[in-house]
């Protein structure tokens, strides 16, 4: 990966950082001072539409210091190594525990008058969406696995001829 790439990846991920962080910190607030107004009959929905956002935006936060931490293994060249394991794992993690909000968001949606039951669906179906990254990853990580494994054997051949020439 050449370094304008690097950089320009890295220039999206702070700006993606930045805009989390804004929105936890302005946006969510800003939204409970308007849920200060929320009908009676929905009081029951001010948690779960405080609380989602929250925890879906540290997951995300999570998975962009875990890419970071990648791509500057990616740079060094020590990307096809089991140290990169343990942050490829991590994303797995942070992401499937991203979807757990956003089904909880669904079942808070459900009962009542609140939204129209197509909303209840949509959600749901962003969920499925977000554990579908989840498995797509971990589809990547047997892919990282097995070059981790050819790389270590190459190293190995190497040696090897190295020992005979």
């Amino acid at each position: 990966m050449n370094r304008s790439t690097v950089l320009a990846l890295r220039a999206v991920l702070v700006a993606l950082l930045a805009g989390s962080l804004f929105v936890q910190t302005v946006m969510v607030p800003l939204l409970a001072a308007d849920l200060r107004g929320l009908n009676a009959d929905h009081d029951h929905l001010r948690t779960p539409l405080l609380v989602v956002p929250v925890l879906f935006l540290l997951a995300v936060e999570v998975v962009l210091v875990c890419v970071w931490r990648l791509v500057t293994m990616v740079r060094r060249g020590t990307v096809f190594s089991p140290a990169a394991f343990r942050y490829v794992d991590t994303v797995i993690g942070a992401v499937a525990a991203a979807a757990l909000p956003v089904f909880a968001l669904g079942v808070a949606l459900a009962p009542g008058e609140a939204v129209a039951p197509g909303v209840v669906l949509l959600i749901g179906g962003v969920g499925v969406a977000v554990l579908g990254v989840a498995l797509i990853v971990l589809v990547l990580r047997a892919l990282l696995a097995q070059a981790v494994a050819r790389d270590t054997e190459a190293a190995r051949m190497q040696a090897e001829l190295d020992e005979v020439i």
